[in-house]
């Protein structure tokens, strides 16, 4: 059963084979055929600028799927070639971007709180007798909590989503590790075999090991190799 309340859509990642046809719409087939869902392009992928003809290809969105641009550079892009894309600057940003959101729920929140119980510990409770707990009565339980309810109550220059306390708790190495390897592969990723790849279940243990053998694939790709974020609601 998926988080109740997600803060952002799912992110499916694409991989198409050197060659093959890697436009949005072959991206939104695929998607449609295997998860039977619709999106849209997810400009998440910072863009590869070479030293030498970087001032060049900056301004050329050859290779590049739904490019975004600032002052006429192209900055980002929802997908292309492997070798345009610079996977590293992508990780990178969203581990920066992790460790201050989890610092400032480390000063505002855990240093305030108690330590609180998880989300999946109530879903276990609701798969374990759905009669007793309903879906409904497990979040009313796990919102009640004096944690969840001041992660729900800040107001700052960061949001944290209570669905991912677990991680917050696994403290700050495994937040970032968790957010980069997000970054990098999405919430799903579709091979270009056509196999799909997802955590088997919303646990951060899953979530990291469907990050590791993700990303282990995205690395087996050739460069010129084609991928494209959805983003599915």
């Amino acid at each position: 059963m998926p988080k109740p309340t997600p803060l952002t859509d799912q992110v499916v990642t694409v991989c198409f084979a050197p060659g093959e046809d890697a436009d949005w719409f072959s991206a939104s087939e695929k998607v449609n055929d295997l998860l039977n869902a619709n999106g849209t392009p997810a400009r998440r992928y910072h863009v590869r600028h070479r030293s030498l003809i970087g001032w060049l290809t900056r301004f050329f969105g050859y290779y590049l799927l739904d490019a975004a641009r600032k002052f006429g550079a192209i900055t980002m892009a929802a997908g292309g070639r492997k070798g345009r894309l610079d996977l590293n600057a992508t990780a990178a940003n969203a581990a920066g971007d992790a460790i201050l959101r989890w610092r400032a729920w480390n000063q505002h929140i855990n240093n305030t709180t108690k330590p609180a119980r998880t989300w999946e510990d109530f879903l276990a409770q609701h798969h374990a007798d759905p009669a007793k707990v309903s879906i409904n009565e497990a979040r009313r339980r796990f919102q009640q909590q004096p944690r969840v309810l001041a992660m729900l109550a800040y107001v700052g220059a960061h949001t944290f989503d209570p669905y991912e306390l677990a991680a917050y708790q696994a403290g700050e190495a495994t937040y970032a590790g968790l957010h980069w390897r997000i970054a990098m592969v999405g919430d799903v990723l579709i091979t270009v075999e056509g196999k799909v790849l997802k955590p088997a279940s919303d646990t951060v243990a899953d979530q990291l090991r469907f990050g590791n053998e993700a990303c282990a694939y995205l690395r087996s790709l050739k460069s010129s190799a084609r991928l494209c974020a959805v983003a599915i609601a």
